[in-house]
C-alpha cells in the first residue's frame, strides 16, 4: 500500500521517470543488495534521462522538419561536394553555440534539404530549439501577419528560436514586403541565433533575386559574413530519389 501511494504521488508531481524507475526496482529483487543512496541515484538518473528525452522529442516535433533526417545518415560516398571534415565540425553544433549561419546551395536533388534537416535534427538533440520553413511559406506567413495584426508576434517567433531553417530561398524574385520582412528577421537574429538557408541559386545571384540593392546588401551582410558555406553539385543519382522513403 505504501509503495502504491508513493507511486501515485510521484505521478501527481509529474515525476514520471522516477515513478517508472521505482516500479522497475520493485520488480527486481536484486536491487535489495544496493544501498539506499545507490538505488535513489538510479531513480534520479532515470528521471533526468526521461526529462531530456521528452524535451528532445518536443523540440523535434516543434521544429516541423520536412525530412526525418539524421547526421548519422549523411552519404559521403556519392560525389556531390561534401567535405567530411567540414561536416564533422558542424555536427558538433559549435556553430549554434557561436551563432553562426550555414548556407547550402546546389541544384535540385543534391540533398540540400536533407543536410539542413539533419543538422537541425542534431541541434535539437543537443538541446537547441529549431524551426523549419520553406521560403514561400515564410513570405506568406509574414504577409498574412502584416494584415491580421500579428506581425510582431510572428517576427518574435522566427527571431527567438536557436536555429531557423529557410529552405529554397530565391525561387522567385522578392517583392518589397517580402525582402523587408526577411531583413527584419535576419536583423533580429544577427549575432544572437543561427540560420540555415538553402537555395538552388549560388550566393552571387541572391542580390538580384532580393531586388532592392540596399536591402539586399543588408540581408547578405547579416547572413553571409559568419556563414559556413556548403556548395553541392550533381554527379550521380538524385539524392531526392535516394531518400524518397524518408518522411
Amino acid at each position: 500500500m505504501l509503495n502504491q501511494q508513493t507511486m501515485s504521488r510521484l505521478y501527481e508531481l509529474k515525476l514520471t521517470g522516477m515513478a517508472e524507475a521505482f516500479a522497475d526496482q520493485l520488480n527486481q529483487p536484486d536491487m535489495d543488495k544496493l544501498s539506499f543512496a545507490e538505488r535513489f541515484g538510479l531513480i534520479v538518473d532515470h528521471q533526468w534521462t526521461w526529462k531530456e528525452n521528452n524535451r528532445m522529442d518536443r523540440y523535434l516535433k516543434n521544429a516541423q522538419l520536412k525530412l526525418n533526417a539524421c547526421v548519422e545518415d549523411i552519404d559521403y560516398k556519392t560525389p556531390r561536394g561534401i567535405d567530411q571534415s567540414v561536416m564533422m565540425s558542424l555536427i558538433s553544433c559549435d556553430w549554434v553555440k557561436r551563432h553562426h549561419n550555414i548556407i547550402i546551395t546546389g541544384p535540385t536533388g543534391t540533398g540540400k534539404t536533407f543536410l539542413a534537416c539533419a543538422l537541425t535534427n542534431k541541434a535539437c538533440r543537443e538541446g537547441y530549439r529549431a524551426l523549419y520553413i520553406r521560403a514561400p511559406k515564410f513570405s506568406y506567413q509574414m504577409t498574412l501577419a502584416q494584415g491580421d495584426g500579428s506581425y510582431g508576434k510572428t517576427i518574435n517567433k522566427f527571431a527567438k528560436t536557436h536555429v531557423l531553417v529557410i529552405d529554397d530561398l530565391g525561387l522567385a524574385p522578392m517583392n518589397d514586403a517580402e525582402r523587408r520582412a526577411l531583413l527584419e528577421v535576419v536583423e533580429e537574429r544577427h549575432g544572437h541565433a543561427s540560420t540555415i538557408v538553402t537555395s538552388q541559386l549560388p550566393v552571387a545571384h541572391w542580390h538580384e533575386q532580393i531586388g532592392d540593392p540596399t536591402i539586399a546588401d543588408a540581408i547578405l551582410d547579416r547572413l553571409i559574413h559568419n556563414a559556413h558555406k556548403i556548395s553541392l553539385s550533381m554527379k550521380g543519382e538524385s539524392m531526392r530519389k535516394k531518400f524518397a522513403g524518408l518522411t
